[in-house]
Formats: C-alpha cells, sequence, structure tokens
C-alpha cells in the first residue's frame, strides 16, 4: 500500500509521542539523583549512557527519511529533560545542535555520511565553534591548522562547556596557518594528542562535564574537515548563518527548563510544608507564584516563536531566502534576553519560598548558563535591527 501524505503525519506524530514519551522517562530517572549528581559534579559519563540507551543520542539528529528529529520536537525533548537535570539537558542541547554541523558547513553527503554514522554509533557530540579573534586584539587564534600531506596537525586550547572528556566528536574552528582560512573540524577525544583538563568546582552545570580540550599534534584527515566558516556574516552562507542562533536557541530551552524545573519543585514543597494552612489560602504565596508563572509563560511564548521561524528556516535548507536568517537571530537574541531574565528571577525568588537542600542548584545552575551573555549588547543589537533593520546588529548580537 503506497503511503500517503495523511498517514505519514499520522506515522510522523506517532514518533514524535513516542520520542516525547521516552524524554519524560529519562526526566524521571534523571530527577531521582539529581541533587546527589549534581553535588559530586563527575564527567557525565553515566548519563551519556541513560541517554545512550534510551535512544535520544541517536534520535536527536537531523530529520531525514527513517531517521533524527525535527527542531521543535527535539526542542521539547531538551527541555523536558532539562527540568529534571540542567546539566543533562545542556548536554543534550549541544549535541542536538552538533549534530547538524555537517548540514551547516559540509556537503549533502558529507553531512548525510556523518548523520547516519552518528545514529548508527549512537554518538555524543559536542563542540566550541566560534568566530576568530579579531586582528586589532593582537591576540593570535587559540586553535591552529597546519597542513601535511594527508590533511592537517592541529594545535592549541580551547574550553568545551558539556561532555568534554565523554564526547564522541568535538566540533571545532581553527585557522589555517597558510591561508588563514577558517576551518571546521570534528575531533574523537580519544584521538592521540588530545587531553582533557576538567573544569573543577564550577559554580553550576557541574554534572555537564565542562572543560579545556588541549590538542598537542592531533592529525585532522581530510574527511574530518566540514568545510569553511567565512571570516564575517557578509560572506557567509544563509543557511550556515542559522549555527549560531540555532545554538543559542537550543540554550534558551535549557533555560526554561531550569525555570519550570525550580518553579515546580518549589510548588511541591509549598504544598506539603504547610500543614497548618493549605498554601491556597495564603494571599501573598499566591501572588509570588501568580508572578513567577507569568513570567514563564512568557518567556515560554517568546521562546516558542524563535523556535517556529527556526524550524521554518531549517526546513527550507539550501532554499533559505537571504534576508531570513536576520529576522531569525533577532528572534533568538530577544528570546535569549527575555528567558534569561526569567529564568534569574525564577530561580532566586523559589529560595524565598521554599528551604529545601538542593533547591539553590537551579540559580546556579541558571547563572553560570547566562552570566556570559550581556543583555545590553543583545538589546542594543536588537534595537538597530528594529530600528534600521540592520543585518550585522544582530549578527553581532552573538559574538
Amino acid at each position: 500500500m503506497p503511503t500517503t501524505p495523511s498517514t505519514a503525519a499520522a506515522r510522523s506524530g506517532d514518533e514524535r509521542r513516542a520520542l516525547l514519551r521516552t524524554a519524560h522517562d529519562v526526566a524521571d530517572d534523571l530527577a531521582a539523583d539529581a541533587i546527589a549528581r549534581e553535588q559530586a559534579g563527575r564527567p557525565p559519563t553515566d548519563e551519556r549512557t541513560r541517554l545512550r540507551e534510551a535512544g535520544l543520542l541517536s534520535a536527536l539528529t537531523p530529520p531525514s527519511p527513517g531517521r533524527g528529529t525535527d527542531w521543535r520536537t527535539g526542542c521539547a525533548v531538551i527541555r523536558e529533560v532539562a527540568a529534571a537535570d540542567s546539566s543533562v539537558g545542556d548536554v543534550l542541547a549541544r549535541h542536538y545542535v552538533h549534530t547538524w554541523s555537517g548540514r551547516f558547513y559540509a556537503s549533502h553527503h558529507h553531512a548525510a555520511t556523518l548523520e547516519e554514522a552518528s545514529v548508527r554509533e549512537h554518538w555524543l557530540w559536542t563542540g566550541a565553534v566560534r568566530a576568530p579573534a579579531p586582528e586589532e586584539d593582537g591576540d593570535g587564534p587559540d586553535l591552529t591548522l597546519r597542513p601535511r600531506n594527508t590533511g592537517y596537525v592541529l594545535e592549541g586550547r580551547r574550553s568545551v562547556d558539556t561532555a568534554a572528556a565523554v564526547a564522541d566528536q568535538i566540533v571545532l574552528d581553527a585557522v589555517c596557518a597558510v591561508t588563514g582560512d577558517v576551518l571546521v573540524v570534528r575531533i574523537p577525544p580519544r584521538s592521540r594528542g588530545v587531553t582533557v583538563e576538567p573544569a573543577h568546582d564550577r559554580l553550576g552545570q557541574r554534572a555537564a562535564g565542562a572543560g579545556e580540550v588541549v590538542l598537542d599534534r592531533v592529525t585532522v584527515t581530510a574527511g574530518q574537515v566540514l568545510g569553511r566558516r567565512p571570516h564575517d556574516e557578509e560572506s557567509t552562507a544563509p543557511f550556515t548563518a542559522l549555527a549560531e542562533p540555532a545554538l543559542r536557541l537550543a540554550l534558551c530551552h535549557v533555560a526554561l527548563g531550569i525555570a519550570e524545573g525550580a518553579l515546580t519543585e518549589a510548588r511541591d514543597l509549598s504544598r506539603g510544608g504547610r500543614a497548618h494552612r493549605l498554601p491556597g489560602e495564603d494571599p501573598d504565596l499566591l501572588l509570588t507564584y501568580g508572578e513567577l508563572a507569568s513570567a514563564a509563560h512568557t518567556a515560554t511564548a517568546v521562546v516558542d516563536r524563535a523556535t517556529e521561524a527556526m524550524a521554518r528556516a531549517l526546513d527550507a535548507g539550501a532554499h533559505l531566502d537571504a534576508d531570513e536568517p536576520a529576522g531569525v537571530a533577532a528572534l533568538v537574541a530577544t528570546a535569549e534576553t527575555v528567558t534569561s531574565r526569567a529564568a534569574l528571577h525564577i530561580t532566586t525568588r523559589v529560595l524565598e519560598l521554599a528551604d529545601a537542600p538542593g533547591l539553590d542548584r537551579f540559580w546556579r545552575n541558571a547563572r553560570v548558563l547566562t552570566a556570559h551573555r550581556p543583555a545590553a549588547h543583545r538589546l542594543r543589537s536588537i534595537g538597530e535591527h528594529y530600528l534600521n533593520g540592520s543585518h550585522r546588529a544582530v549578527a553581532a548580537a552573538f559574538h
């Protein structure tokens, strides 16, 4: 019997519901020992196993016939997991976005080959791709590629925010010492010459597995080079321009998960700790929860709008209009601003509502996730885009 659009849509809906049920089950499992694992602060080796055995690592890859997950569903999975354990949500968010690296930087055939291997081998991805330091800063690149007959030799060091020691693929950008091109490469962390220095005593996101990756004459084959990252936004292909906003948006879902997890845990504590007076009889408590729930709903609405815009842009692929990435980036920058404020506000206030061990982890996690992205810089960029229609402004919001 031939597959009709209606049966394909129904099958897709069934698969989406099944994946979300799996994410819910994984979240419940993670929530049971989230405080103990957060306090231990060990690399996410066990967490990687849980994600792999549940099938989330192979499921959260770009969508293709018979495999992968669409952007909307992928973000819903990330948020569900992050509400239970934001460190694992962070790992999953960066994994999902970095599995798109082939589509952002490589040829169609190269990307398809990588995605098939990732699904087959249940790879966990992470990375740290960024623009090179401006020449006027006076600092050279932190990662350098030197050509050799069969590829390159990679040297330098780079901070990676998640799964630095346990990932199967690390996506990095490095400057070619001969041509000056910025190349995006993937490095298996167990390659010869790769060592990881774990980030100890982090304020938050302690179980995410952050660390500094040190590369000492690491061999990079031609197949490990995904492609060239342009030096500036003017020369960046429209689809490639989605790479950084996609990562920021996935992390917005992690921040939303933190806010929702904190609010849910505080609510449960408030309900259970008032034996002599029902929570519903306390007007001050109702006012506070009303304010915090409204802040969470507002952030959700803004993030959902950006998620829809990103999903449409990713679906367009090579047919993406040249002007569309700037509009998507502006929505993502807005979502990041609103969500950061909401997460910090909610996780601060819940500490006033309940007193329980481990509740402070939500604020610490939100703080670490949002601290290195100044809101004023983003807001000026959003304002310039809104007032003048500047594409350069929204690109600058992500540097």
